[in-house]
């Protein structure tokens, strides 16, 4: 039975919600610890256990994670048209399915198959969260409904991470998909037995109308242009899957914890955005976005610093290898330069919509993420080859200095992510300083327009047709008057 829902938009606002609100958020916490618990993983995984090179495995993993940002508007459309509950079981028993068999068959092709069947379940869960968040609050309600709904999806990328190393260290790397296969099921049992949301007229969009939404934002100039400059901050930010884990593993070695250092971007995000957004509320949201560009290439060039650090202070920084400590400091700049990109953008991104179809846009508005995905992921592939490659694919019978000469460069991977963020954010202030001056000159041309159009500064010709334009239409309509079939 469907669960009533208060829509009241004038109640008083309430931290009360109805219990679909709190099962979907459940869900998502589900969703977000498995999926964050697989993906940190994923190139270990691809490359590790099922055999696929850091090129190859770099190749795949830009691809499914450049899917998942691509495809969920388009998951939406299905979700309204089978139903929430339908979409929301068939959208669990595929990624329960999809990692189990993750962890049965390692095959490469078997992966890559299975790999499709996750990207499919795990596109439908966005659009099916926030559309029951919406539905399940009102206007007095909905800045606090969504504000938990975040925190749900900080809190469980956080937990996944947090207990993954314990079973890829004690059990072993494959047996992480049997982690989020099973926090999936529990999503499929929730989903099963207590999801039940309210059936209530949307507004429904067809595949096409989606299509023309996606041809009218990729013929925007101004918009795309955007899109592809933020797209360098992301390129940085994915190196957080993509190349930190090869990285710090095959550095500092087995012993160490990417999942954990991965935590503490979201650590920082959690702690700063409020502050950051409250002191940036006043400025326009592109100055925003350049701060933070320009916090990121000092983000990765930390993260560069590692051997220096150990050169100059030895093996150990507070408990922290070297390389590990300057992970961790570059990780948390690349946080608190989310915390100025990430709110303004969507602002930004959603100013640029017609009136009507903000939705449809705000829809697309990660496909700077769809391109720094792949982007990031490629780029990732060929430097850990190239830079830090694995072990595996050394020759054999090498010493241990042998092998070290190997890795003695292995720091100069985040020198192209630092050219790549300065570029990024130079290609930012261009940006503004065009824009600024197309819009001035628009401004000025309608202002001219405007002053055209005044009578003291039309020529007197076109003052003296007016007025004699006027006098005729007056003495017609007189003779109107005169005529007997209009007296009185």
């Amino acid at each position: 039975m469907s669960e009533t829902v208060t829509t009241n938009e004038n109640a008083p606002s309430s931290w009360r919600f109805p219990k679909t609100f709190w099962f979907a958020n459940s869900m998502e916490l589900c969703e977000r610890a498995a999926y964050y618990g697989f993906f940190i993983l994923i190139t270990l995984y691809l490359s590790s256990v099922v055999g696929f090179t850091d090129i190859e495995a770099g190749v795949i993993s830009g691809l499914f994670s450049g899917a998942l940002y691509l495809l969920p508007p388009f998951m939406g459309i299905i979700a309204d048209r089978i139903g929430f509950r339908k979409a929301m079981i068939l959208a669990f028993s595929l990624l329960t399915f999809g990692y189990g068999m993750l962890g049965v068959w390692t095959t490469k092709v078997s992966v890559c198959l299975f790999l499709c069947v996750l990207v499919f379940g795990a596109a439908f869960i966005k659009p099916l969260i926030t559309g029951t968040v919406a539905k399940t609050t009102n206007a007095s309600n909905r800045a606090r409904g969504f504000s938990l709904f975040y925190w749900t999806v900080n809190i469980g990328a956080f937990l996944g991470k947090t207990f993954i190393p314990f079973i890829r260290q004690e059990i072993g790397l494959h047996y992480v998909n049997y982690f989020s296969a099973a926090v999936c099921a529990v999503a499929l049992i929730i989903a099963i037995l207590f999801y039940h949301p309210e059936s209530r007229e949307t507004e429904r969009k067809s595949f096409g109308e989606l299509f023309r939404s996606l041809g009218k934002i990729l013929i925007n100039a101004r918009l795309m242009a955007l899109t592809i400059i933020i797209a360098g901050f992301w390129t940085v930010q994915q190196q957080l899957y993509a190349t930190m884990p090869k990285y710090v593993i095959r550095t500092v070695g087995e012993s160490a914890r990417p999942e954990w250092i991965a935590n503490v971007n979201p650590l920082v995000v959690v702690i700063c955005v409020i502050f950051v957004t409250q002191w940036m509320r006043h400025k326009k949201a592109i100055t925003s976005m350049t701060i933070g560009m320009f916090i990121m290439p000092f983000s990765a060039f930390a993260m560069s610093l590692g051997p220096w650090l150990n050169d100059a202070f030895g093996s150990s920084i507070m408990g922290l290898h070297p390389f590990t400590f300057m992970l961790v400091v570059g990780i948390a700049l690349q946080g608190l330069a989310e915390c100025f990109i990430s709110p303004r953008f969507l602002e930004y991104f959603s100013l640029q919509a017609p009136k009507g179809e903000e939705g449809v846009y705000l829809g697309f508005s990660h496909l700077h993420s769809f391109f720094s995905a792949i982007f990031g992921f490629f780029i990732s592939g060929f430097l850990l080859d190239k830079y830090c490659p694995a072990r595996e694919s050394l020759p054999a019978g090498l010493s241990d200095a042998e092998i070290a000469t190997y890795y003695e460069n292995a720091h100069h991977i985040w020198y192209y992510f630092v050219g790549i963020a300065a570029v990024a954010g130079v290609a930012l202030v261009i940006y503004t300083a065009i824009c600024q001056a197309v819009d001035g000159k628009k401004a000025a041309e309608s202002a001219q327009s405007n002053d055209d159009t005044k009578p003291e500064n039309l020529p007197q010709t076109a003052i003296c047709q007016s007025v004699d334009t006027e006098k005729v239409d007056d003495s017609e309509q007189s003779n109107d008057d005169a005529k007997p079939e209009n007296l009185p």
